[in-house]
């Protein structure tokens, strides 16, 4: 049955013992945030725990503020280690938990909603499920909009628990002090004013070249005076040595981070421009400037959420819809000149410069 959410005022509902499960990656979690937000302040004596896989995405839960815990599963290990994946479920079950939160929509995400023991199993009607047949192992479902942004998406299983969703996005992210210190050095650095420019990708299909992003890293410096911060994940190192040694001018440099050393670098940036990847959900949710070079993926769906942030991305091709490839023979998506993007840079630089007049 495919139940609607209710939206009442929050904090007077009964606490629950609530399990999320969202597994990863990074900007999946990073977009999850703010159901996380609202379910602390809408059920407020509730406890609250995160399943979510070992790795990567891990690293931006851990000391969340609106966490009571974060269960990490190497879900890897537990087809070859059965003594392992008995006692994760093991663990699972003794958080006698009342609901389970799937806002992953898989097989295996369901499974764990089922093997918690959660009598309130709560998921998306199939047709917003990347694998449907997951539905199977929930009790209730809740119809949503695939096609409309994640965050929003996610936002109505929190509505369904009852609690308010409207209102600015929270991200609730726990920084510790040095954070903090290497986000501040870097602006030092940098001499008070930098870009952060991300040319990894995750999937071959979602790379813009880095010769194009060196461009635009010259630009940057030529046109408002911005080093860039070259930034890089896991295996993508070579990407931004590439990038740095492609700027005539110098000014930009490779630089190396946990993600919430990102996340707190990202607060202060005067820009961002990356592909869908998680750095740049990072920088969404910290509120700094973005541009978004979208190829395979919809901006729609996956893109920067701030009405005053740009996307830069051919809508020129009928095979984009739906696309999600990770593996393509022509990429075409991504064929994106320079200028459209140096164009899209302007239109946000712009529109932040007017902003900040505003405030002042």
């Amino acid at each position: 049955m495919d139940l609607e959410p209710r939206r009442v005022s929050g904090g007077d509902l009964t606490p629950l013992n609530i399990l999320i499960i969202k597994l990863g990656a990074i900007g999946d979690v990073v977009c999850t945030l703010p159901a996380l937000a609202a379910l602390r302040r809408g059920l407020p004596g509730s406890r609250i725990a995160w399943a979510v896989g070992r790795g990567g995405a891990a690293q931006i839960l851990r000391d969340n503020p609106s966490l009571d815990e974060l269960i990490e599963l190497d879900l890897r290990s537990w087809r070859r280690d059965f003594a392992g994946a008995r006692a994760a479920v093991a663990g699972l079950r003794a958080g006698r938990f009342d609901v389970a939160l799937d806002f992953q929509g898989l097989l295996k995400s369901g499974l764990i909603a089922w093997l918690s023991g959660a009598p309130r199993r709560i998921g998306f009607a199939p047709g917003a499920l990347r694998e449907p047949a997951s539905a199977l192992m929930l009790t209730e479902r809740v119809a949503a909009d695939d096609r409309a942004h994640v965050i929003g998406k996610n936002l109505r299983l929190a509505a369904h628990l009852g609690c308010c969703v409207n209102g600015a996005y929270e991200f609730p992210v726990g920084l510790a002090p040095a954070d903090e210190r290497f986000a501040a050095e870097q602006l030092a650095r940098f001499g008070g004013g930098f870009a952060i420019l991300n040319p990894g990708g995750g999937w071959p299909t979602k790379l813009w070249p880095p010769e194009a992003f060196a461009e635009i890293a010259d630009r940057l410096w030529e046109a408002y005076g911005l080093g860039s911060a070259i930034t890089w994940g896991p295996g993508e190192e070579p990407l931004a040595q590439q990038v740095a040694a492609g700027a005539r001018s110098g000014a930009a440099v490779p630089l190396g981070s946990t993600l919430k050393q990102l996340f707190a670098l990202a607060r202060r940036a005067a820009l961002f421009v990356g592909g869908d990847t998680g750095p740049l959900h990072l920088a969404a949710a910290a509120g700094t400037p973005v541009v978004g070079i979208y190829g395979p993926s919809a901006s729609l769906r996956n893109g920067p959420f701030s009405p005053e942030d740009v996307v830069v991305e051919r809508r020129d091709l009928e095979c984009r819809v739906d696309c999600y490839r990770r593996r393509c023979g022509h990429i075409s998506c991504m064929d994106l000149p320079v200028e459209s993007v140096w164009q899209g840079v302007i239109r946000r630089m712009r529109s932040s410069s007017s902003a900040a007049g505003g405030r002042t």
